[in-house]
């Protein structure tokens, strides 16, 4: 274990049954472990919300963020940490919103959409997840271009034409200056088929090509990948995948995000150039899924 890790968790929890909860340090679901001489043994299935420390969990993140960055000899606060917070109660939110942190993740239309109503205005939130082209209206309409900062998984004209169709109606509607969508486009930068994305090269390039002529109303802010566990090379496919899509669009390489690395490789993908990485579990705790509205 890296003893920077240990040394910031131990300090920032409540309690052992917290330290020993977190994924960073715990890969899984049960672990029998020693913490200042006191033997340890922690199925993370009992532990709850209440022994989240969003706070210190937050802060670590952040430190190690702000060290990746040093590490890379870029400039401090080029990463955006986007906290993901998909299936999480809003009272955690609201504890990582104390914090300081304004960017937010979330993999579900509905959960979005509930959230943003509850949720600070000056919250961006990003929607991460597959969306389904019916809920793209009602997505844009309920949270609004004030608060949706992006969608980070287009990889279809027919999504995009829906987004932009939406962004259209929402400024008819809507008394102020016309505003745009920013979205990213996926990239399955590792070929799995259980991965979304469009394929790097030549589909990647002609759906950002059909997207600048086709969707005035949206803004191709950047490129997203998930990649696969342990793959640093999908970090170098989505970096190259930025160099030909700036190309076909006119613009500079660093002029679009690179959203990539997650709770297990985020140092990694900074290392890799990334400008937003997207930190769930690290922060949060443990998912719960069964009592989910998509």
């Amino acid at each position: 274990m890296n003893p920077r890790i240990a040394a910031y968790a131990v300090l920032g929890f409540r309690s052992t049954a917290a330290f020993s909860s977190h994924p960073l340090l715990l890969p899984s679901s049960r672990q029998n472990f020693n913490i200042l001489g006191r033997s340890v043994t922690q199925n993370m299935s009992t532990l709850t919300d209440d022994d989240v420390d969003i706070a210190a969990n937050i802060g670590l993140v952040r430190q190690m963020i702000d060290d990746a960055i040093a590490s890379s000899e870029r400039q401090s606060g080029s990463v955006r940490l986007v906290a993901v917070s998909k299936t999480k109660p809003l009272e955690l939110l609201q504890a990582a919103y104390e914090t300081g942190q304004r960017h937010f993740g979330e993999n579900y239309a509905q959960e979005l959409m509930a959230k943003s109503s509850e949720m600070p205005d000056d919250v961006a939130w990003h929607f991460i997840g597959p969306l389904q082209s019916n809920k793209a209206a009602p997505l844009v309409k309920t949270v609004g271009l004030d608060k949706l900062a992006c969608i980070e998984t287009i990889s279809t004209i027919k999504l995009a034409a829906k987004l932009n169709r939406a962004v259209d109606a929402w400024n008819e509607a809507s008394s102020g200056e016309a505003k745009k969508l920013g979205i990213y486009i996926q990239v399955n930068t590792s070929g799995e088929e259980t991965k979304s994305g469009v394929t790097p090269g030549a589909e990647v390039c002609d759906l950002v090509k059909q997207i600048s002529e086709e969707c005035p109303s949206l803004s191709i802010d950047g490129l997203m990948t998930i990649g696969a566990p342990g793959d640093d090379s999908c970090f170098d496919t989505l970096a190259e995948c930025r160099d030909e899509v700036a190309k076909v669009i006119g613009r500079e390489p660093q002029e679009l995000e690179l959203s990539m690395g997650m709770s297990g490789d985020f140092e990694v993908a900074i290392a890799k150039g990334a400008t937003s990485v997207r930190v769930g579990s690290t922060i949060f705790g443990a998912r719960d899924y069964s009592n989910l509205a998509k």
